[in-house]
């Protein structure tokens, strides 16, 4: 019962970071969109009045007149009906902590520990993941708050920090839960700076309109720096989002440097949608983008098996299987923590085998299954598997 309790928990937690993680991403993606798309108000009125920039648009049947003011308007109150967002960014991190602790906090054994990388308990390993998150944003915030206006070497010093922090990740934590760390050291940066920079800094500049007294504008400049970093953080954090799906990924043997590619990718791809809306088209970074991602694809193919050896018989997969993954992949699996098959991949009876050989023979052979290699499955069991695979799979001998 516990682990089905654990089943819902992490479904209805996931669901709410899914759904809070959009509103989230697309406030955001909006209000960079709006703010590069600006352009100088065309009536002298609205000069005189503050307007920075403006931007007419035209969405579900009506049209949108939109106006920023860099320290709020001139010679009129500030309204108090002001919209904030922030829950959505709040909310997004604090589902995902909670997604970290159903998984790989409570799952600890399963999802984050790897024996082969490092032997830790579950309690180390644990505090060893607070304190990454917590260090982090602590040596991030400090890079930004020293280097305020060098935005385009801070940028390269955060992506060089990301990297080494990346690197080291992948020798403590088992690769999936190297991944997911990275993903939510990035997550934390974005829900930090809205809550120690980006609201505070609003609050004060709203304070000082309401009081009358002159707008300091640095908040504001901060406040930018720290959206934009965002923006560009939220590419490579979707991709980690969903990266536990695909294990030929995290699995690799350079897994922390396919992250750091696809992230540069995420990074492009980003940097064009951002250029555009200020009117520049630069068709070569969604290129480069996608040119390292199909650089990766070609680097990362795996090897053909060699199929023309001793044949591999079906009885000695299935005794492999029965051995290694049986505890977790049946109708009632033994092993602690699992309600039910993960994936409802079931590999009991010869038709079960045959229909998820694929998956087997990939899962395996790429190292990311058994989890953790719990089971201590060996190298040679992990080749025998692929080259059964590669003679045709057949479970009769």
């Amino acid at each position: 019962m516990e682990a089905y309790l654990l089943d819902w928990a992490n479904l209805l937690m996931r669901w709410l970071h899914l759904i809070t993680g959009i509103a989230w991403i697309g406030a955001s993606f909006y209000f960079v969109m709006l703010d590069t798309s600006l352009k100088p108000p065309k009536k002298p009125e609205d000069l005189k009045r503050g307007v920075f920039g403006e931007l007419w648009a035209v969405h579900g049947g009506g049209f949108y007149h939109s106006q920023k003011y860099l320290t709020g308007p001139k010679g009129e109150p500030l309204t108090q009906d002001l919209h904030w967002s922030k829950w959505e960014a709040y909310t997004t991190w604090l589902s995902g902590m909670g997604m970290m602790a159903l998984i790989y906090w409570i799952g600890a054994s399963s999802y984050l520990i790897d024996n082969q990388v490092m032997a830790l308990s579950p309690a180390a390993a644990v505090g060893i993941s607070i304190a990454f998150l917590i260090a982090g944003w602590v040596v991030y915030d400090v890079l930004c708050r020293n280097m305020v206006g060098k935005d385009g070497l801070l940028a390269a010093i955060v992506f060089v920090f990301v990297m080494v922090a990346n690197y080291a990740l992948h020798q403590v934590f088992s690769a999936r839960g190297a991944y997911i760390h990275v993903g939510a050291m990035l997550g934390t940066m974005m829900a930090a700076n809205v809550f120690f920079h980006i609201m505070p800094g609003q609050r004060r500049m709203v304070a000082q309109i309401h009081a009358g007294e002159k707008v300091d504008p640095r908040p504001g400049i901060i406040g930018k720096q720290r959206s934009v970093h965002n923006t560009y953080f939220t590419l490579p954090v979707l991709f980690i989002m969903i990266s536990n799906h695909y294990p030929m990924t995290y699995a690799n043997a350079n897994g922390w440097l396919v992250l750091g590619v696809l992230m540069v990718a995420g990074v492009l791809i980003r940097q064009f949608f951002v250029l555009r809306h200020r009117g520049q088209v630069k068709w070569w970074l969604p290129a480069a983008g996608v040119a390292l991602i199909a650089l990766l694809m070609v680097l990362m193919a795996p090897k053909q098996v060699d199929a023309g050896g001793e044949k591999v018989s079906f009885s000695t997969v299935r005794s492999i299987l029965q051995q290694r993954c049986i505890a977790c992949h049946a109708e009632k699996p033994t092993f602690e923590g699992f309600a039910q098959a993960p994936k409802g991949v079931m590999l009991e009876t010869p038709e079960q085998i045959a229909a998820h050989a694929v998956m087997s023979a990939q899962t395996v052979a790429s190292g990311y299954m058994p989890l953790g290699n719990l089971t201590e499955i060996t190298d040679a069991e992990r080749e025998q598997i692929a080259i059964w695979f590669a003679q045709g799979a057949r479970t009769a001998d």
